[in-house]
């Protein structure tokens, strides 16, 4: 008998059982492994299905893809000729591109330097000329300067508008038309005495223009210095209107007007502008003020009336001088006359010459026509003889024994 090993809840477990239980564990093992190794079999049959499958898609997948690798291929080669034909082209296209802009480039960079070569040179022009007006703005200033220097002397102020005065009066007037600084009665020196004609007393032209007051007015800078400035400037003038009437305007010696010269055009149109009751006191008291231009067209107009004085002085010369033309036109008309008779009688004369050499050629063709053959035989003579008279005239004329006829057919 088989012992009890153990017991298994109610039921106590002996060894063939035990042993029965070991056969039937292994039976179940060894039919789990079976199942396991058949399961394993299928899985490998079936994944060795599977990568024959996808080696076969694969294949065929890298077949089409060498298929279109090929094709792709030579579509690249095709479009790499293309590519090359179109990049050839467009090389060069690209290439006359560049020349004609290289060449445009060039001939605007060509352009362009010589513009700026012109300007340049333009500039250069008109700095030399700028530096030209510099300098002479320089000059000018150092003149000014100068003239400022001189303007601040009386004395020699005075020589200033001296000289401009006597400059102009010898442009406009001939010599012995005028005279400087001449002594009159009073013991008076002007500056100018212009001749007047026919006798009349010569013109005074007095060149001292007082100044300083002038030169204090444009120095003054406030309204209230200019005040006391052109006080001074209008008693002046006022003192020195009133002694050019007194030392020049002596009756019977001199003119009952005298020229007071502002030798610059400015004083004397701001005198005009700002001093208009000083013009009205110099003409009430028969002073003139002049500037410049207004003494030479003064001395113009001297100068016109000394050319009517003269003239009319000389004005019996010329109506004889006309009398002597008239003369001679006369005798001039009486020659023409005689020489328009003279004329007349030779183109008579040569109308009769034309005349008698009409008639010499007429005479000369009619002796061409005549008839000069040797006589004629006896059987032509009485055709001869019934011809007329004119053969036997011209045998006649021939022998020189017929007289000539009293009238001939080309005598007219």
């Amino acid at each position: 008998m088989s012992s009890i090993l153990f017991t298994l809840g109610d039921r106590p477990i002996d060894t063939g059982t035990a042993v029965a239980a070991g056969a039937g564990l292994a039976l179940c093992l060894l039919l789990a492994l079976l199942l396991l190794a058949f399961r394993q079999a299928a899985a490998r049959r079936r994944a060795e299905w599977q990568a024959a499958e996808q080696a076969r898609e694969l294949e065929a997948r890298i077949a089409d893809l060498l298929k279109v690798q090929s094709e792709m291929t030579g579509r690249m080669q095709t479009m790499a000729e293309v590519f090359g034909s179109r990049q050839g082209d467009l090389m060069r296209a690209v290439n006359d591109r560049l020349d004609g802009m290289s060449h445009k480039l060039g001939q605007s960079m060509a352009e362009t330097s010589r513009r700026t070569h012109d300007g340049l040179r333009h500039l250069h022009e008109r700095l030399a000329v700028i530096d030209r007006a510099q300098r002479t703005i320089a000059d000018l200033s150092g003149q000014v300067g100068a003239l400022q220097s001189i303007l601040s002397d009386k004395q020699t102020r005075g020589a200033f508008g001296q000289g401009r005065m006597e400059a102009i009066v010898q442009d406009a007037l001939p010599n012995g038309a005028y005279a400087f600084q001449a002594t009159l009665s009073s013991n008076a020196r002007p500056d100018c005495l212009i001749t007047m004609p026919n006798g009349a007393p010569p013109l005074v032209v007095d060149a001292k223009f007082p100044l300083e007051a002038y030169n204090l007015i444009r120095a003054a800078d406030t309204p209230e210095a200019q005040k006391p400035a052109r006080a001074q400037f209008r008693r002046d003038i006022a003192k020195h209107l009133i002694d050019i009437k007194e030392r020049y305007l002596i009756p019977g010696e001199t003119q009952d007007t005298a020229f007071m010269f502002v030798p610059s055009e400015s004083i004397f149109a701001e005198l005009h502008e700002q001093f208009p009751d000083l013009v009205q006191r110099a003409h009430r008291i028969r002073v003139v003020i002049v500037s410049p231009s207004l003494l030479a067209l003064s001395i113009q107009v001297v100068q016109s009336v000394l050319r009517d004085a003269r003239m009319r002085e000389e004005a019996h010369l010329i109506q004889a001088q006309v009398a002597h033309l008239v003369e001679d036109v006369t005798r001039l008309d009486g020659r023409v006359r005689k020489l328009h008779s003279h004329f007349g009688q030779a183109a008579k004369d040569i109308d009769q010459i034309l005349i008698s050499t009409d008639k010499i050629g007429k005479r000369g063709q009619a002796i061409g026509e005549l008839d000069l053959a040797p006589p004629a035989t006896a059987a032509a003579r009485p055709k001869a003889t019934t011809e007329g008279t004119a053969t036997g005239m011209d045998a006649r004329q021939m022998d020189g024994t017929a007289a000539a006829p009293t009238s001939t057919p080309w005598e007219s």
